[in-house]
């Protein structure tokens, strides 16, 4: 059983169908959910005024997309812990996962092809192949469809 479940959210449809899948673990177990957003280092080229400006505006985003699935979690009664991070996504979720001590990580997929994830990678993709614990990706049920049209 889980004790801490990691579930990291970027507000799309992936990410919202994780959600469903680690709330459902998390009342199952009494678990924790520690809910991560990262978004992309600011580069220091930008200078002082614009840097700053363009971090408020990512950090404002991520706040609420970790703000949003937290209401949700804690509506279902559950025990939710906040983290936004600057940083390259997949090693925030690691680091956190590491330093929080989960035992498992949630994360949605977003439906990129094959070739598009091999010559793009994909977060999901990093954190599967470096994490220390087990990792549940969850496909959005509208990526179902797509595949289903275009086989």
């Amino acid at each position: 059983m889980f004790t801490k479940i990691l579930l990291a959210v970027d507000g799309s449809a992936g990410s919202e169908s994780a959600l469903a899948y680690a709330r459902d673990l998390a009342l199952r177990d009494k678990a924790q959910l520690i809910v991560v957003n990262a978004f992309p280092p600011v580069p220091d080229y930008l200078g002082d005024p614009w840097r700053e400006r363009v971090v408020n505006d990512h950090i404002g985003e991520s706040q609420r997309i970790t703000k949003q699935a937290a209401n949700t979690l804690r509506d279902a009664g559950l025990n939710v812990i906040v983290e936004v991070l600057e940083g390259p996504p997949a090693n925030a979720i690691l680091q956190v996962a590491d330093v929080r001590q989960c035992d498992l990580i949630v994360i949605g997929s977003r439906g990129h092809g094959e070739l598009t994830s091999l010559l793009l990678g994909s977060v999901s993709h990093r954190v599967l192949a470096h994490a220390h614990v087990p990792v549940l990706v969850v496909k959005n049920p509208a990526d179902f469809e797509t595949a289903k049209e275009t086989s």
